[in-house]
Order: structure tokens, then sequence, then C-alpha cells
């Protein structure tokens, strides 16, 4: 199994959602996504993955969403992504992907993650 987890150790839900995996016996690729986002076309691709528009992976309740003056429409996935990616905490966390079998999960509440254990 091969999980990669876009991880805030600052963040409950995170922190939760990595202890669930690593108690499942899984060692994930951690990935530090406020020191190294992802990129517009990794954004876009867990989009996908998630079965979601890109404006559902906005924390809406962060400052810098509710404070920004250069947000692209929410619509527009691909302008979007760009803005993601320049300001990935507002980015929704954590984020696993099974990289084997393309899943996807928003680790809210953490247990989500379970289902990509199975």
């Amino acid at each position: 199994m091969a999980l990669t987890i876009y991880h805030n150790p600052r963040c409950s839900k995170s922190r939760q959602t990595l202890k669930i995996i690593r108690d499942a016996g899984v060692e994930p690729l951690v990935v530090l996504y406020l020191q190294d986002p992802p990129d517009a076309a990794a954004i876009l691709d867990i989009a996908a993955m998630l079965g979601t528009p890109v404006a559902d992976l906005l924390r809406r309740g962060e400052s810098a969403f509710r404070e920004a003056a250069d947000l692209p429409d929410l619509d527009d996935s691909a302008a979007l992504s760009r803005w993601l990616a320049a300001h990935p905490i507002v980015l929704q966390r954590p984020i696993v992907i099974d990289g084997d079998s393309g899943d996807a999960i928003i680790g809210r509440p953490p247990e989500n993650v379970l289902s990509l254990l199975r």
C-alpha cells in the first residue's frame, strides 16, 4: 500500500489521521504541504481523485481565504488550483492518497482514512 498524506503537524485532525495510518502498520509518505506545497497540476489531480471540484478543497474559515484580494472565480478550477498552490494554508487537510488505487480522502473526520486501509 502506497499512501501519501498531505500533513500539517500543528493540526490535530492531521496528527490523528497519521496515527490511524501508522497504527494500521502502514508508513505513508508524509508531505509537509506548508513547506512543500503541491503545484497546480497536483491540486487538480487531487480534486479529481476526490471526485470534487477544486473549490471544495478550500478551508473557507482561514483568514487567508476570507481576506484574499486575488482569489479567482471559484468555478475556475485551473486558476483556483494555481491560487491554492500559492496559498497552501487554505488547502483542506489532511489529504490522504492511495497511490495504488488512485483513491483519496480528506481526513475530516480522521476515521475517513479507514476506507483506504481496507
